[in-house]
Protein backbone atom coordinates (compact mmCIF):
# COMPACT_ATOMS: atom_id res chain seq x y z
CA UNK A 1 0.00 0.00 0.00
CA UNK A 2 1.41 3.39 -1.02
CA UNK A 3 2.20 5.65 1.93
CA UNK A 4 0.50 9.02 2.34
CA UNK A 5 1.65 12.06 4.31
CA UNK A 6 -0.32 14.11 6.86
CA UNK A 7 -2.13 15.86 4.00
CA UNK A 8 -3.17 12.55 2.46
CA UNK A 9 -0.80 12.85 -0.50
CA UNK A 10 1.22 10.07 -2.08
CA UNK A 11 4.82 10.87 -3.00
CA UNK A 12 3.87 11.22 -6.67
CA UNK A 13 1.04 13.61 -5.80
CA UNK A 14 3.29 15.60 -3.46
CA UNK A 15 6.02 16.02 -6.12
CA UNK A 16 3.46 17.03 -8.75
CA UNK A 17 2.26 19.99 -6.69
CA UNK A 18 5.67 20.90 -5.20
CA UNK A 19 6.91 24.38 -6.18
CA UNK A 20 10.66 24.84 -5.76
CA UNK A 21 10.25 28.57 -6.35
CA UNK A 22 8.49 28.88 -3.01
CA UNK A 23 11.89 28.67 -1.34
CA UNK A 24 14.84 31.00 -1.93
CA UNK A 25 17.73 29.06 -3.34
CA UNK A 26 21.43 29.96 -3.67
CA UNK A 27 23.53 29.84 -6.80
CA UNK A 28 26.42 27.38 -6.48
CA UNK A 29 29.90 28.07 -7.81
CA UNK A 30 33.25 26.35 -7.73
CA UNK A 31 36.49 28.23 -7.07
CA UNK A 32 39.82 26.61 -7.80
CA UNK A 33 43.07 27.07 -5.84
CA UNK A 34 45.48 25.76 -8.48
CA UNK A 35 49.05 25.42 -7.21
CA UNK A 36 52.28 24.64 -9.00
CA UNK A 37 55.98 24.88 -8.15
CA UNK A 38 58.39 26.59 -10.55
CA UNK A 39 62.07 27.45 -10.69
CA UNK A 40 63.02 31.07 -10.09
CA UNK A 41 65.72 32.59 -12.28
CA UNK A 42 69.26 31.96 -11.07
CA UNK A 43 72.09 34.07 -12.43
CA UNK A 44 74.79 31.59 -11.38
CA UNK A 45 74.39 28.47 -13.50
CA UNK A 46 76.33 26.44 -10.95
CA UNK A 47 73.66 27.04 -8.33
CA UNK A 48 70.40 25.14 -8.28
CA UNK A 49 67.47 27.47 -9.01
CA UNK A 50 65.23 28.23 -6.08
CA UNK A 51 61.70 26.87 -6.04
CA UNK A 52 58.60 29.05 -5.83
CA UNK A 53 55.09 28.01 -4.86
CA UNK A 54 52.69 29.69 -7.27
CA UNK A 55 48.92 29.99 -7.59
CA UNK A 56 46.90 30.74 -10.70
CA UNK A 57 44.72 33.87 -10.68
CA UNK A 58 42.56 35.50 -13.34
CA UNK A 59 41.95 39.22 -13.71
CA UNK A 60 38.23 39.87 -13.83
CA UNK A 61 36.99 41.36 -17.07
CA UNK A 62 33.55 42.35 -15.80
CA UNK A 63 31.60 43.46 -12.75
CA UNK A 64 31.70 42.86 -9.84
CA UNK A 65 35.32 43.49 -8.86
CA UNK A 66 36.23 44.60 -12.38
CA UNK A 67 40.02 44.57 -12.77
CA UNK A 68 40.64 42.70 -9.52
CA UNK A 69 42.25 39.28 -9.37
CA UNK A 70 40.34 36.13 -8.47
CA UNK A 71 40.61 32.38 -8.35
CA UNK A 72 39.54 30.56 -11.51
CA UNK A 73 35.99 29.31 -11.18
CA UNK A 74 32.42 29.58 -12.30
CA UNK A 75 28.86 28.54 -11.68
CA UNK A 76 27.89 24.89 -11.52
CA UNK A 77 25.66 23.86 -14.40
CA UNK A 78 22.38 21.98 -13.76
CA UNK A 79 23.79 18.89 -15.51
CA UNK A 80 27.01 18.54 -13.48
CA UNK A 81 28.33 17.96 -9.99
CA UNK A 82 30.57 20.46 -8.25
CA UNK A 83 33.57 18.23 -8.97
CA UNK A 84 32.69 18.03 -12.66
CA UNK A 85 32.40 21.83 -12.71
CA UNK A 86 35.81 22.13 -11.06
CA UNK A 87 37.38 19.77 -13.60
CA UNK A 88 35.78 21.71 -16.45
CA UNK A 89 37.12 25.02 -15.12
CA UNK A 90 40.56 23.47 -14.63
CA UNK A 91 40.64 22.23 -18.22
CA UNK A 92 39.45 25.58 -19.58
CA UNK A 93 42.04 27.59 -17.65
CA UNK A 94 45.12 25.34 -17.87
CA UNK A 95 44.39 22.76 -20.59
CA UNK A 96 45.18 20.10 -17.97
CA UNK A 97 42.69 17.57 -16.66
CA UNK A 98 44.47 14.55 -15.18
CA UNK A 99 45.79 16.11 -11.95
CA UNK A 100 45.43 15.88 -8.19
CA UNK A 101 42.14 17.44 -7.11
CA UNK A 102 40.44 17.58 -3.72
CA UNK A 103 37.53 19.46 -2.24
CA UNK A 104 38.46 22.06 0.35
CA UNK A 105 35.38 23.60 1.92
CA UNK A 106 32.03 25.17 1.10
CA UNK A 107 32.13 28.93 1.70
CA UNK A 108 28.60 30.20 2.33
CA UNK A 109 28.82 33.47 4.25
CA UNK A 110 25.88 35.76 3.40
CA UNK A 111 26.97 38.67 1.23
CA UNK A 112 30.17 37.03 -0.02
CA UNK A 113 29.06 37.86 -3.58
CA UNK A 114 27.40 41.27 -4.19
CA UNK A 115 25.31 39.92 -7.08
CA UNK A 116 23.18 37.40 -5.22
CA UNK A 117 23.29 34.54 -2.73
CA UNK A 118 26.22 32.44 -3.94
CA UNK A 119 27.79 29.47 -2.18
CA UNK A 120 31.25 28.40 -3.32
CA UNK A 121 32.37 24.79 -3.19
CA UNK A 122 36.13 25.26 -3.38
CA UNK A 123 38.73 22.81 -4.66
CA UNK A 124 42.53 22.53 -4.61
CA UNK A 125 44.47 21.26 -7.61
CA UNK A 126 48.19 20.48 -7.81
CA UNK A 127 49.89 20.66 -11.20
CA UNK A 128 53.33 19.87 -12.62
CA UNK A 129 54.30 23.26 -14.06
CA UNK A 130 55.85 21.70 -17.18
CA UNK A 131 52.40 20.54 -18.34
CA UNK A 132 50.50 23.80 -17.92
CA UNK A 133 49.24 26.02 -20.74
CA UNK A 134 47.52 28.95 -19.05
CA UNK A 135 44.78 30.81 -20.88
CA UNK A 136 42.12 33.22 -19.67
CA UNK A 137 38.45 32.28 -19.90
CA UNK A 138 35.69 34.32 -21.51
CA UNK A 139 35.01 36.36 -18.35
CA UNK A 140 38.65 37.27 -17.71
CA UNK A 141 41.09 39.85 -19.08
CA UNK A 142 44.08 37.60 -18.45
CA UNK A 143 45.36 34.69 -16.38
CA UNK A 144 48.70 34.69 -14.57
CA UNK A 145 50.75 32.81 -11.99
CA UNK A 146 51.50 34.56 -8.69
CA UNK A 147 54.25 33.61 -6.24
CA UNK A 148 52.82 32.79 -2.81
CA UNK A 149 54.17 34.25 0.42
CA UNK A 150 52.17 33.30 3.52
CA UNK A 151 53.61 34.16 6.92
CA UNK A 152 52.40 34.32 10.50
CA UNK A 153 52.11 37.87 11.85
CA UNK A 154 50.91 37.16 15.39
CA UNK A 155 49.06 34.66 17.50
CA UNK A 156 47.35 34.57 20.87
CA UNK A 157 45.55 32.02 23.01
CA UNK A 158 42.68 32.58 25.42
CA UNK A 159 41.83 29.88 27.95
CA UNK A 160 38.20 28.95 28.56
CA UNK A 161 36.73 26.93 31.42
CA UNK A 162 36.49 23.86 29.19
CA UNK A 163 38.89 24.66 26.37
CA UNK A 164 40.58 27.53 24.55
CA UNK A 165 40.38 30.03 21.69
CA UNK A 166 43.50 30.34 19.53
CA UNK A 167 43.77 33.24 17.08
CA UNK A 168 46.41 33.56 14.36
CA UNK A 169 46.86 36.37 11.87
CA UNK A 170 48.63 35.73 8.57
CA UNK A 171 49.87 38.01 5.82
CA UNK A 172 49.06 36.63 2.38
CA UNK A 173 51.22 38.23 -0.30
CA UNK A 174 50.76 37.19 -3.94
CA UNK A 175 53.46 38.54 -6.25
CA UNK A 176 52.82 38.76 -9.98
CA UNK A 177 54.84 40.20 -12.86
CA UNK A 178 53.64 43.75 -12.37
CA UNK A 179 51.34 43.65 -9.34
CA UNK A 180 51.45 42.54 -5.70
CA UNK A 181 48.27 41.59 -3.86
CA UNK A 182 48.31 41.74 -0.06
CA UNK A 183 45.74 40.52 2.46
CA UNK A 184 45.67 39.85 6.19
CA UNK A 185 43.62 36.82 7.16
CA UNK A 186 42.71 35.79 10.70
CA UNK A 187 42.15 32.18 11.68
CA UNK A 188 40.27 31.55 14.92
CA UNK A 189 40.10 28.05 16.36
CA UNK A 190 37.70 27.41 19.23
CA UNK A 191 38.11 24.12 21.06
CA UNK A 192 36.02 22.88 23.99
CA UNK A 193 35.27 19.51 25.52
CA UNK A 194 32.15 19.23 23.36
CA UNK A 195 33.22 20.66 20.02
CA UNK A 196 35.81 22.44 17.93
CA UNK A 197 35.41 24.99 15.15
CA UNK A 198 37.63 26.94 12.76
CA UNK A 199 36.75 30.35 11.33
CA UNK A 200 38.61 32.45 8.75
CA UNK A 201 38.11 36.22 8.53
CA UNK A 202 39.59 38.81 6.17
CA UNK A 203 41.08 41.70 8.19
CA UNK A 204 42.37 43.66 5.20
CA UNK A 205 42.49 43.05 1.48
CA UNK A 206 44.01 44.77 -1.53
CA UNK A 207 43.29 43.57 -5.05
CA UNK A 208 41.66 40.16 -4.49
CA UNK A 209 38.02 39.71 -5.44
CA UNK A 210 35.22 38.32 -3.28
CA UNK A 211 36.44 36.34 -0.24
CA UNK A 212 39.18 34.62 -2.21
CA UNK A 213 41.91 35.64 0.25
CA UNK A 214 40.11 33.43 2.74
CA UNK A 215 39.88 30.50 0.29
CA UNK A 216 43.58 30.78 -0.61
CA UNK A 217 44.58 30.84 3.08
CA UNK A 218 42.44 27.78 3.72
CA UNK A 219 44.08 25.99 0.77
CA UNK A 220 47.62 26.83 1.92
CA UNK A 221 46.86 25.55 5.42
CA UNK A 222 45.45 22.33 3.94
CA UNK A 223 48.49 21.85 1.71
CA UNK A 224 50.93 22.49 4.57
CA UNK A 225 49.07 20.11 6.83
CA UNK A 226 48.88 17.25 4.36
CA UNK A 227 52.47 17.53 3.15
CA UNK A 228 53.59 16.46 6.62
CA UNK A 229 51.90 13.04 6.54
CA UNK A 230 50.97 12.20 2.92
CA UNK A 231 52.62 12.04 -0.50
CA UNK A 232 50.71 15.10 -1.74
CA UNK A 233 53.90 17.01 -2.67
CA UNK A 234 54.72 14.40 -5.31
CA UNK A 235 51.78 15.66 -7.36
CA UNK A 236 53.78 18.85 -7.93
CA UNK A 237 56.77 16.94 -9.30
CA UNK A 238 57.65 15.86 -12.84
CA UNK A 239 57.85 12.14 -13.59
CA UNK A 240 61.56 12.05 -12.68
CA UNK A 241 63.19 14.26 -10.06
CA UNK A 242 66.12 14.48 -7.67
CA UNK A 243 65.70 14.21 -3.91
CA UNK A 244 67.16 17.69 -3.63
CA UNK A 245 64.40 19.03 -5.89
CA UNK A 246 61.78 17.20 -3.81
CA UNK A 247 63.21 18.65 -0.60
CA UNK A 248 63.06 22.13 -2.13
CA UNK A 249 59.36 21.62 -2.86
CA UNK A 250 58.69 20.56 0.73
CA UNK A 251 60.60 23.57 2.01
CA UNK A 252 58.78 26.07 -0.19
CA UNK A 253 55.40 24.67 0.88
CA UNK A 254 56.26 24.61 4.58
CA UNK A 255 58.27 27.85 4.39
CA UNK A 256 61.14 26.44 6.41
CA UNK A 257 64.43 24.66 5.85
CA UNK A 258 64.68 20.91 6.47
CA UNK A 259 67.64 18.80 7.49
CA UNK A 260 68.79 16.74 4.51
CA UNK A 261 69.31 13.41 6.33
CA UNK A 262 66.04 13.61 8.26
CA UNK A 263 64.11 14.56 5.13
CA UNK A 264 65.48 11.66 3.12
CA UNK A 265 64.54 9.19 5.84
CA UNK A 266 61.06 10.68 5.93
CA UNK A 267 60.40 10.31 2.18
CA UNK A 268 62.27 7.07 1.60
CA UNK A 269 59.06 5.03 1.38
CA UNK A 270 57.41 7.54 -0.96
CA UNK A 271 59.93 7.28 -3.80
CA UNK A 272 62.02 4.75 -5.67
CA UNK A 273 65.31 5.30 -7.46
CA UNK A 274 65.80 4.90 -11.20
CA UNK A 275 68.84 4.29 -13.39
CA UNK A 276 68.66 7.83 -14.77
CA UNK A 277 70.81 10.81 -13.79
CA UNK A 278 70.66 14.57 -14.33
CA UNK A 279 72.62 15.95 -17.24
CA UNK A 280 72.82 19.63 -16.29
CA UNK A 281 76.06 21.34 -17.28
CA UNK A 282 77.96 22.68 -14.29
CA UNK A 283 76.43 20.23 -11.85
CA UNK A 284 77.56 16.86 -10.63
CA UNK A 285 75.10 14.27 -12.02
CA UNK A 286 72.44 13.33 -9.48
CA UNK A 287 70.32 10.20 -9.43
CA UNK A 288 66.72 10.66 -10.48
CA UNK A 289 63.81 9.23 -8.52
CA UNK A 290 60.14 8.68 -9.23
CA UNK A 291 57.02 8.19 -7.18
CA UNK A 292 56.74 4.78 -5.54
CA UNK A 293 54.76 2.80 -8.12
CA UNK A 294 53.47 0.33 -5.54
CA UNK A 295 51.43 3.11 -3.94
CA UNK A 296 51.44 4.38 -0.39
Amino acid sequence: MEQRDMNGLTEQEFLKQYRAGDYERPSVATDMAIFTVTDSEESNYRKLPKKELQILLIQRGGHPYLGNWALPGGFVRPTETTEQAALRELKEETNVDNVYLEQLYTFSDPGRDPRTWVMSCSYMALIDSSKVQVKAGDDADKASWFSVNYRLLKEQKELLEDGFIKTKQYELKLIGHDVTLTSVVECTMTSTEATSAMKYSIISNEGLAFDHAKIISYAIERLRGKVEYTDIALHLMPKLFTLTNLQQVYEVILDKQLLKAAFRRKVAYLVEETDHYTENAGHRPSRLFRRNREGI
